[in-house]
């Protein structure tokens, strides 16, 4: 949606590393207004095109798609994708609709790009799920690459949204991914035992690291199927969202 960082410029250089002597690398922008409910962040969320254009052709990217609203959506506009089973938990519990509006513009662009693969991070592990599902479901043939999260120095998944922090919340910020990394620490060393036991720690690590932080959900899921895990064996996803002041900010772990 651009505001771009160094975590969207490591997916192009992907992509590029994948294209490099046989395609194209596109690269779109577009500040989807259909995943956005009436009282999320549309409006202000960051626009800098111009800024996002020279890193883009300083990074080598071949092409930008970035139409306007009104072109990838019609006034009567009538259709669009649900998914029904992957976004039921985590964000798509928190937002209603979001994973309708992410699924019909990746569709959308899918149609109109025809990529033969698509590189997508891993910093909302259950976006990056359904669109797996979303190709498979639907046989788009299109390959899905993705990549770990991108970090700043203390941490902090990098986010356009993290423009908005004020200089006290960015510096409890880092706390997110501290809790995780911990908290993974503890299921690797077995000192927890049981899934609530380790959302119930991880809440009140994180309400003591960040007095800030309103704390949306922890989840601890299911990789495949995102839902809700009655143990602590075999794969599981540790993922958090949290809002800082206006900011809601999300993190998660993998533990294979």
């Amino acid at each position: 949606m651009g505001a771009l960082h160094d975590g969207h410029l490591a997916l192009i250089t992907r992509a590029k590393e994948v294209a490099a002597g046989r395609g194209t690398t596109i690269v779109s922008i577009f500040v989807n207004p259909i995943q956005f409910a009436p009282d999320e962040d549309f409006q202000r969320y960051p626009r800098p095109f111009e800024q996002d254009w020279e890193k883009l052709v300083r990074i080598g990217c071949d092409l930008v798609f970035a139409p306007p609203a009104d072109a990838m959506y019609r006034p009567n506009a009538s259709v669009s994708i649900h998914e029904t089973s992957l976004s039921r938990t985590m964000c798509g519990a928190s937002r209603p609709g979001h994973f309708d509006g992410v699924c019909t513009v990746v569709t959308k662009l899918f149609h109109l790009v025809q990529p033969d693969f698509a590189v997508f991070g891993q910093k909302d592990f259950q976006q990056l799920a359904i669109i797996r599902r979303l190709v498979r479901d639907l046989d788009f043939p299109v390959r899905i690459i993705s990549l770990p999260t991108v970090r700043e120095a203390d941490g902090l998944a990098m986010s356009s949204r993290n423009a908005y922090l004020s200089p006290e919340e960015r510096a409890q910020a880092p706390s997110l991914h501290q809790v995780l990394e911990a908290a993974a620490a503890r299921v690797r060393e077995k000192t927890v035992l049981s899934p609530d036991q380790l959302i119930k720690w991880m809440r009140t690590a994180l309400e003591t690291a960040a007095p800030l932080a309103k704390i949306d959900y922890i989840a601890v899921a299911d990789p495949a199927t995102l839902e809700p895990r009655q143990d602590l064996d075999g794969p599981l996803v540790l993922a958090l969202a949290v809002y800082l002041g206006r900011t809601r900010l999300i993190d998660n772990t993998l533990l294979e």
